[in-house]
């Protein structure tokens, strides 16, 4: 199969769907509560793609050339039955399926997403410090629960990685922590540079602590030596510790962005197709998807969304573009 390229020869291999907007947090740089309190408007149920429509423009993607699909939210294990969407996923030949979660709800669904086929599954956990967790996700959560929902999906056979977001002065003060919880454990934990992903979260770049710093950090405790990337549109630059303990990753979209390499396209939870993490606008395939059109016609539709696609937004970023309007991490899932 030849390759669906965009403007800048960047091919469509990964695909992020988004199944709700909601979450059960707050986490005060995606979803605050002076923003997501009681008066804020979600999605109707009939505005979301049903969990067969979702697997249906799964599968043309995959005809496209995509072979990696991440379920994301939101929280998308607060929607109802996410297990058959992963047994509807599991059914499109040679496909990879991974979730995105803040783990709360693991212990429960792990066992279940396991059985249905969910290959791995990425936890959101930004401190082990409970204090600190709390404070974080803003809805007084214990952090020892999500530790919990981790060893239940390793336990279920899921392979996990753990994504940890810096924000100076709210979390840098407990990255040794965080990474000697996770030294000498099968999962990967990967440290993410604070985002501008949308305008709730009040971003300015002094928040941000850059990658270089914390493997700075890191390695005056641990030494580390570089790992070369697997792929070429690996988002995170890994490091082993020279012990043998396993490896970290940092991924630095602001500080060393990677849009060259670039291969995600992102489906909002109502059906918008979003080329960017830091679009504003999506393409509606619900629409032509409830039309009645083929698959080939949807297929054609992304082709020439794709083809045309030119996003390089963290490359270009400056003061003036962090304040363009952006669509809310919460709604594109990350």
């Amino acid at each position: 199969m030849e390759p669906l390229l965009d403007t800048l020869n960047r091919p469509l291999e990964t695909l992020r769907i988004s199944i709700t907007d909601r979450c059960n947090f707050r986490c005060v740089y995606c979803m605050p509560k002076e923003v997501y309190g009681r008066d804020h408007v979600f999605l109707e149920r009939r505005e979301l793609l049903s969990l067969e429509e979702i697997a249906r423009v799964a599968g043309v993607f995959a005809g496209l050339g995509v072979r990696v699909v991440r379920i994301t939210g939101g929280e998308p294990l607060v929607r109802r039955n996410v297990e058959h969407l992963v047994e509807l996923l599991r059914e499109i030949p040679s496909l990879e399926i991974a979730l995105t979660t803040n783990g709360t709800l693991l212990p429960q669904k792990a066992e279940a997403l396991a059985h249905a086929g969910l290959d791995r599954v990425t936890v959101s956990l930004d401190s082990v410090d409970d204090a600190a967790f709390r404070a974080l996700n803003d809805v007084d959560f214990p952090v020892q629960r999500v530790l919990d929902g981790i060893d239940a999906a390793a336990a279920a056979g899921l392979r996990v990685k753990v994504n940890a977001v810096v924000k100076r002065g709210a979390n840098d003060d407990g990255i040794i922590a965080l990474a000697d919880h996770f030294r000498g454990t099968p999962h990967t934990l990967r440290f993410i540079e604070y985002m501008d992903v949308g305008h709730t979260n009040g971003w300015r770049l002094d928040d941000v602590v850059s990658a270089e710093e914390i493997v700075r950090t890191l390695d005056a405790v641990w030494p580390l030596d570089p790992v070369e990337p697997a792929r070429a549109d690996e988002t995170a630059r890994r490091f082993s510790y020279r012990d043998g303990a396993g490896e970290i990753g940092v991924i630095a979209s602001v500080t060393q962005p990677f849009c060259g390499g670039c291969s995600r396209a992102r489906l909002s939870a109502e059906g918008r197709l979003h080329t960017c993490l830091f679009a504003l606008k999506g393409h509606d395939l619900r629409a032509p998807l409830r039309l009645g059109a083929g698959d080939e016609e949807l297929a054609e539709l992304i082709r020439g969304i794709w083809g045309r696609r030119t996003d390089r937004y963290s490359e270009l970023r400056t003061a003036e573009t962090s304040a363009l309007p952006k669509v809310e991490m919460s709604y594109i899932g990350g």
